[in-house]
C-alpha cells in the first residue's frame, strides 16, 4: 500500500508510466472497497461458517451444527451398527445363553460406539419443534437429550452378557437386552430422510420401508418362537413347537443339536406362515405358552397387516404429505434446471421448501372445518420461516406484505448509486418490517435479508389496512409511531416527507368519516366510528364538527350523543359559525333549544352589521330565532346603526315590530345624529312612523323623569379628554382621562380640569374635537370621541399640559 501512495504523489511521468500510475491507483481504490465490503460481509460470513463447520461461538462453547458433514459421515457409521443391534439383540435373546469369542468382541466395540454417541449428543444442536430456531446453549440440549434417549440409551450401552455370566446366568438379566431395540429409531428417521430425497423413487422407498417392517416383526416373533421352545427342560423337548415337528423325513426331536441357522430358518417359517394364517397346520403350538404366544401374535399382526395394505393404498391414491412435498420439488427441480440457476441459489429454494414442509402444521388449510367467523380471527396472520441468506424484500421493490419477527435475526441493508451494500440496522425479535412501504405506498426503502434461521409473522396489506378502517384508534397510534420510531433511522427526507403527508391524509380521512356519519344522519355508522377511536371534536378542511353538520341538519338523536361524548358544543369553523348558529340558520328550533339547554353561547362576530344585514334580507323569521336565542337588538355597526335604523330607512313594518317588541331603542342616534324615528319620516311609512312613535312614548313614559331619557341617549358613552391644543406639536404629549359622557358641557369641563389639575377658577375652558371645532352640547358627543380642553385667551405656543398634574391617565 505506501509503495502504491508514493507511485501516485510522482510528478513527471513518461506516458506509460501515466498509465500505469493509473492502473495503481484503481487497484488501491478497488482493493479499498474490498475490504470495506468484506467487513460488511464478516457478520454474515461468520454465520456460514458456523454452518459449514458446525462451530457456533466458540466464547460459549463448542457445538456441532447437525447438518455438518462430518457428523453426517458419523450418523452413516452408527446407522450401520443401528441395524445390526436392531436384528442381532432379538436373536442373542433366542438363541444364545452367552456369546461366542468373535460376537463378544464385536458386540463390545458396537457398545463403545454407541457411548461415544451418548457423549457427542451433549454437543450437537437442535432445532426448536415451535419456533424452528437452532439452539446452540449447553444446557437445553443437555435437559433435552436427557428428557427423551439419554438413560435408554445408557442402559442399551451395558455389557448385558457380561453382567448375565456374571450373575449366574440367571435368565431375568436377559430380558434387559430388550432395551437396545431403542436404535431402531435411527432406521425410521434413516427411511424418513430416504422419502424426503427425490433422487430416489418415492414407490421404491415405500415399498422398502414395509418389507422391512414385515420381516422385523416376523424376526423378532420367530426369536421368541424359538426362544419359548427353549424355556422346556431337554428331556421334554418333544412338548414344543419345533421338538414335535416332522417335516418328511427330518425329525427335530434333537433341536438343539441342529445348526443354528437351520433352527433360525424353521423359526422365522413358523413366524410369516402363522403371521400370514396360510399355514397346512404342520407346525401348530403344543404347549399353554405357545398358545398364548400364538394369540398375542396373531392379534398384532392384524395391525400390522391393516398397516401394510394402508400404506399400499396410499402409495396408490398418492395422497400422503410426503407425495405433495416430493412432486413440488420435482417441478421445482426440472425449472431451476430449465433456467440454470446458481448452486446457492437451488439450495436457498430447496430448503425453503423443505422447511415449509416441515412446518406445514402453521398452514391455515388445517382451519378449513372451522366457522367462518372464527377462521377470520385466526387466519389474518401467516406463520412463516426463513433460512440464513434468504432475501424477504428488495430494494425499491413494491411490497404488500407486512411482517413481525418473532425469533431469529434479519439485517437491513441499503444498496447506494455504486452499487455498495450498507447495513442501516438489524431486525431482532418484536421488530417489523415493510410498514413504511404498506401505509405510505412507496417502495421499499431498503433490503431485508435473513441472518439466522427466523420465524415470522406475515400479514398482506389488504387485511391490515382493514384493520385500520375498523380500529381507527389503533390505526392513528401505529401511523404516529411509525413516525417517531423511524424518524432516527430514515436517511432521506423525502422519505420522512411521505410519512408526515400520510398521517395527514389519515388523519383528515378519519374526520371525514365521522362527519360523513353525521351529515347522513347514520347514528349507528357515528357510534362505531367514534368508540372504535375517533375523535369526535376533529375537523374537516372548513373547521366544521360532527356537531356542526349534525345541528344544521337538524339531527336531535345525534346531536344528543355527540353532546354526550362532550364535544365542544361551542366550536368556531372557519367561517365563524357554532353549532348553535347552524341550527338557527335553517330552522331547527328543537336542536338549537337543546344545544341552549347544554350551555351553548350564540358568538357573533360584530353582531351590529350581521343584524343589519339579515334586517336588510327581509328574513324575519331568522331574526326572530336570532332575537330569542339572546341576540342584542340594540347592538350597532360600524356607523353606530342599529337593527332597527335599518328597518325604519327601508319601511319594514314587520321587521321594525319585530325589534321593537323585542327591545329595541328608537332613540338611539347613529353616527350622524339620526335616530331609528328620523330615518322613519324620511322613508315616509306611516305605519312604521306609528310604530315609532307609540314605541318612543312607551319609552319615555318607563322613564321617571327627563334627565333619565337624557341618560338613556348618552348611556354607555365615554370621551378621551387631554390637555393640550390638537394642532401642538406630537412631542411632549401627555396623557388625558377617560371617562364617561356626563349630560351638560360644565359638568363636563368641571371634571376634567379637576382629574388634570387645572385649578384656575378664572379661567373658561373649552372643549375642541380632533378636528379644531368646538364641542357645545354634551349630545354632540360620540362614544368613543377624542376631546382636547384648552384656555381660549392663552397664546398657541404657551399651551401645553400643567405641571402638577398627578394621575396624567384615569379612567373613570
Amino acid at each position: 500500500m505506501e509503495s502504491f501512495k508514493k507511485k501516485s504523489l510522482r510528478i513527471g511521468h513518461s506516458e506509460e508510466e501515466g498509465s500505469s500510475h493509473g492502473r495503481e491507483e484503481y487497484m488501491v481504490e478497488q482493493l479499498r472497497e474490498r475490504i470495506q465490503s468484506t467487513r460488511r460481509g464478516n457478520e454474515f460470513t461468520r454465520r456460514r461458517f458456523s454452518l459449514i463447520t458446525g462451530l457456533k461461538d466458540l466464547s460459549q462453547g463448542w457445538f456441532i451444527h447437525p447438518d455438518n458433514r462430518w457428523y453426517k459421515a458419523w450418523e452413516k457409521f452408527i446407522l450401520i451398527w443401528a441395524i445390526y443391534s436392531s436384528f442381532f439383540t432379538p436373536m442373542e435373546f433366542g438363541f444364545f445363553r452367552g456369546l461366542p469369542e468373535n460376537l463378544f468382541i464385536l458386540d463390545i466395540v458396537g457398545q463403545v460406539a454407541f457411548l461415544f454417541d451418548i457423549i457427542l449428543q451433549f454437543f450437537v444442536a437442535y432445532r426448536d419443534s415451535h419456533s424452528y430456531k437452532m439452539i446452540y446453549k449447553r444446557n437445553p440440549i443437555a435437559i433435552r437429550y436427557i428428557k427423551s434417549y439419554f438413560f435408554p440409551d445408557l442402559l442399551a450401552c451395558m455389557p448385558w452378557d457380561i453382567i448375565y455370566k456374571a450373575c449366574g446366568r440367571k435368565e431375568e438379566v436377559r430380558y434387559l437386552l430388550w432395551i437396545r431395540l431403542i436404535r431402531a429409531r435411527r432406521l425410521t428417521d434413516f427411511f424418513q430422510r430416504m422419502e424426503k430425497d427425490i433422487r430416489i423413487n418415492y414407490l421404491f422407498t415405500r415399498i422398502v420401508k414395509l418389507i422391512a417392517v414385515e420381516l422385523y416383526c416376523t424376526h423378532t416373533a420367530a426369536c421368541i418362537f424359538y426362544y419359548l421352545a427353549t424355556m422346556i427342560p431337554k428331556e421334554k423337548e418333544g412338548y414344543t413347537w419345533i421338538g414335535s415337528l416332522k417335516l418328511g423325513d427330518y425329525s427335530y426331536s434333537h433341536f438343539r443339536e441342529i445348526d443354528i441357522w437351520t433352527r433360525y430358518t424353521t423359526s422365522m417359517y413358523f413366524a410369516i406362515v402363522t403371521m400370514a394364517t396360510v399355514g397346512y397346520g404342520d407346525i401348530h403350538a403344543v404347549n399353554l405358552r405357545e398358545m398364548i404366544f400364538v394369540m398375542i401374535y396373531v392379534s398384532f399382526d392384524m395391525i400390522l397387516g391393516a398397516y401394510l395394505i394402508g400404506n399400499m393404498t396410499a402409495l396408490i391414491v398418492k395422497g400422503s404429505k410426503t407425495v405433495r412435498y416430493r412432486d413440488k420439488m420435482t417441478d421445482l427441480t426440472k425449472y431451476m434446471n430449465r433456467n440454470r440457476l446458481g448452486k446457492e441459489l437451488r439450495n436457498q429454494i430447496k430448503g425453503h421448501l423443505r422447511l415449509q414442509y416441515e412446518s406445514s402444521f402453521t398452514d391455515a388449510s388445517v382451519l378449513q372445518d372451522i366457522p367462518m367467523s372464527i377462521r377470520a380471527k385466526v387466519t389474518r396472520v401467516h406463520e412463516e420461516f426463513f433460512l440464513p441468506g434468504e432475501v424477504i424484500m428488495e430494494q425499491g421493490s413494491v411490497v404488500d406484505q407486512l411482517y413481525f419477527v418473532c425469533h431469529g435475526v434479519l439485517e437491513e441493508v441499503v444498496i447506494g448509486a455504486d452499487g455498495l451494500e450498507e447495513s442501516v440496522s438489524l431486525l431482532e425479535s418484536n421488530s417489523s418490517f415493510g410498514e413504511i412501504s404498506i401505509l405510505c405506498n412507496i417502495p421499499q426503502p431498503c433490503t431485508v435479508r435473513v441472518c439466522e434461521l427466523c420465524r415470522l409473522l406475515r400479514i398482506d396489506k389488504q387485511a391490515f389496512s382493514s384493520i385500520l378502517e375498523i380500529c381507527f384508534h389503533d390505526g392513528r397510534k401505529v401511523l404516529t409511531n411509525l413516525l417517531e420510531g423511524k424518524e432516527s433511522n430514515i436517511r432521506l427526507k423525502q422519505l420522512e416527507s411521505d410519512i408526515t403527508f400520510h398521517v395527514g391524509k389519515q388523519e383528515a380521512d378519519l374526520a371525514l368519516r365521522v362527519n360523513s356519519a353525521a351529515f347522513y344522519g347514520d347514528l349507528y355508522q357515528l357510534k362505531s366510528v367514534i368508540r372504535s377511536g375517533a375523535d369526535p371534536n376533529k375537523e374537516d378542511y372548513d373547521g366544521r364538527t360532527a356537531l356542526h353538520l349534525a345541528a344544521s341538519k337538524g339531527y336531535e338523536d345525534i346531536t344528543m350523543f355527540l353532546i354526550q361524548e362532550h364535544v365542544d358544543i361551542n366550536a368556531e369553523d372557519n367561517f365563524g359559525n357554532t353549532p348553535l348558529l347552524e341550527a338557527i340558520k335553517n330552522g331547527h328550533d328543537k336542536v338549537a333549544s337543546l344545544l341552549s339547554k347544554e350551555g351553548a353561547i350564540l358568538k357573533i362576530d360584530n353582531p351590529g352589521s350581521y343584524l343589519c344585514s339579515v334586517v336588510a334580507k327581509g328574513d324575519s323569521d331568522f331574526m326572530r330565532r336570532l332575537l330569542s336565542n339572546g341576540m342584542d337588538p340594540n347592538s350597532k355597526d360600524y356607523d353606530h346603526r342599529t337593527p332597527l335604523h335599518v328597518a325604519a330607512s327601508q319601511g319594514l313594518y314587520l321587521m321594525g315590530k319585530l325589534l321593537v317588541e323585542a327591545g329595541a331603542s328608537v332613540l338611539t342616534k347613529d353616527r350622524w345624529g339620526n335616530s331609528p324615528i328620523d330615518e322613519g319620516r324620511i322613508c315616509g311609512n306611516k305605519n312604521m312612523i306609528r310604530l315609532l312613535e307609540e314605541a318612543k312614548t312607551t319609552q319615555l313614559l318607563d322613564s321617571p323623569r327627563s334627565n333619565e331619557v337624557t341618560e338613556l341617549t348618552n348611556a354607555k358613552k365615554k370621551c378621551t379628554v387631554f390637555a393640550f391644543h390638537p394642532w401642538d406639536p406630537k412631542e411632549g404629549k401627555k396623557h388625558g382621562v377617560v371617562m364617561w359622557v356626563p349630560h351638560t358641557m360644565e359638568e363636563l369641563i368641571e371634571a376634567v380640569s379637576h382629574q388634570l389639575g387645572m385649578l384656575d377658577a378664572e379661567a373658561k375652558y373649552i372643549v375642541l374635537s380632533e378636528d379644531g371645532g368646538q364641542v357645545l352640547e354634551a349630545d354632540m358627543i360620540t362614544d368613543g370621541q377624542k376631546l382636547y380642553l384648552i384656555h381660549p385667551t392663552k397664546p398657541l405656543e404657551d399651551r401645553g399640559t400643567p405641571k402638577n398634574i398627578e394621575n396624567p391617565c384615569i379612567y373613570v
